[in-house]
């Protein structure tokens, strides 16, 4: 009788015969070896099935979808698919260290109590040379789970996860392209999530990304996500409340310089979703006030400068500073002095 592999390794795949051969390289070459290789064509029209079948390596499972129907059920595909304990997720334009799945499967197998493990990333070029830039995910299962309110706690191309829990979770199709982050928000608020802090996945950066392309649908399937949230907690909101809530999560990225408007709208409804969280529980505690005090900051760090010198004011005087951590209290003083003198 055949042996079931401890991991089975997902990559979805559509038209990427031009990255398609390193993905699957990488995973070959892991220092860890019990596994199988999933490749989930999701109806390529290009050269990347003939590229998959190229290979001899009898661990790989060639699954081909008829048409395209999207990310999320390819990675749905794959979890009925999957015959491994632990369930390892690459994007088809990624790749992957040596070390990843052996140090991901060490850290499942000594915390059976967590669903799930991902790895710090970096991003490289479309010729897979690093750009020396780091993304960095919290490590710990109460930071994670404090940050599902606003975006997502692991990397899903970094992800190793036990098969059971993603069964009972699944990819929810219609929230595509942001069916990674209503996942991990969903298995937070039960289970434990972890993230190694070591970087064990590069994520390529290139013109024809899926995120880049979809972006607009992108935003309204997050929007979604928070509303889901905000009512399990008990929050009250409008349609401007999701928007200016979804501006929290990445204000440099997205050009975003608030205004006193802003300002006064951050620090009442940072302040709104504490004292829910205080009666309803929903988030772990201090972390999530912790968390708070971080955007609150980050809102005043990033006001425009005509407003700078009342936002500071508003920074020290608001209870939400108190949670924020030392350390960055620090720099931020430290900076303000340099940018007085």
């Amino acid at each position: 009788m055949e042996t079931s592999p401890k991991v089975s390794v997902a990559i979805p795949v559509y038209n990427r015969e031009k990255y398609i051969a390193q993905a699957i390289d990488s995973i070959l070459a892991q220092t860890f070896t019990d596994f199988e290789l999933l490749l989930i064509d999701d109806g390529s029209a290009d050269s990347s099935v003939a590229i998959i079948r190229s290979y001899s390596d009898p661990r790989i499972r060639l699954v081909c979808h008829a048409t395209n129907s999207g990310v999320a059920a390819a990675r749905n595909s794959a979890i009925t698919h999957a015959r491994g304990e632990y369930l390892a997720f690459l994007d088809s334009d990624d790749w992957a260290y040596p070390r990843r799945l052996a140090e991901q499967v060490a850290f499942l197998d000594r915390h059976p109590d967590y669903a799930a493990v991902g790895t710090w990333i970096e991003w490289m070029d479309t010729e897979g040379r690093p750009f020396g830039r780091t993304k960095r995910k919290p490590t710990s299962p109460e930071d994670i789970a404090a940050l599902r309110l606003f975006q997502s706690g692991i990397e899903n191309s970094a992800s190793m996860a036990r098969t059971r829990i993603l069964r009972e979770y699944g990819y929810q199709e219609d929230y595509d392209p942001s069916e990674d982050f209503d996942l991990w928000a969903r298995v937070a608020a039960k289970y434990k999530l972890g993230t190694l802090s070591t970087v064990l996945v590069r994520r390529r950066q290139h013109p024809q990304q899926l995120t880049r392309e979809k972006a607009g649908s992108a935003q309204e399937r997050r929007a979604a996500i928070y509303a889901a949230q905000l009512a399990t907690l008990g929050v009250t909101f409008t349609t401007t409340d999701l928007e200016r809530h979804s501006l929290l999560r990445s204000m440099r990225k997205q050009g975003f310089r608030p205004d006193l408007a802003y300002l006064d709208w951050a620090e009442a409804w940072l302040s709104q979703l504490q004292t829910a969280n205080h009666g309803a529980k929903c988030y772990p505690e201090p972390a999530f006030s912790r968390l708070l005090g971080h955007f609150w900051l980050k809102v005043c760090w990033h006001t425009t400068s005509n407003g700078r010198l009342a936002a500071w004011r508003r920074f020290w005087c608001s209870a939400l500073r108190k949670r924020v951590m030392p350390n960055l209290l620090c720099s931020l003083a430290l900076e303000i002095v340099r940018q007085a003198g």
